[in-house]
């Protein structure tokens, strides 16, 4: 009986070159996402707003207001509420 070896069995341990380069991509991806939607999101409420007028001080004080106000109830309670879970006596930042 003879075995045939294959290039895949002659490896020794795992592939790690694109490793660091996915890790990057995706620190990129996720990072590029959470800025830029916000604005994204800025620009459309604003544009709603003015209804085809120009955009005033105003508009845009309240746009930011709105969005700001919006993130930091949103992010508050959901920590309040995620903190404040139980899991078997362990607390809630097991839940997070």
């Amino acid at each position: 009986m003879t075995a045939s070896i294959t290039s895949t069995e002659t490896q020794e341990g795992p592939v790690t070159s694109g490793f660091w380069a996915l890790t990057l991509g995706s620190i990129g991806v996720v990072f590029g996402d959470i800025g830029t939607s916000p604005l994204y999101a800025f620009h459309e409420a604003v544009r709603g707003a003015s209804h085809g007028e120009p955009v005033s001080r105003i508009i845009v004080l309240g746009v930011l207001s709105l969005i700001l106000w919006a993130l930091l109830i949103v992010v508050t309670a959901k920590y309040v509420l995620l903190l404040r879970a139980d899991n078997n006596g362990e607390g809630g930042t097991l839940s997070l």
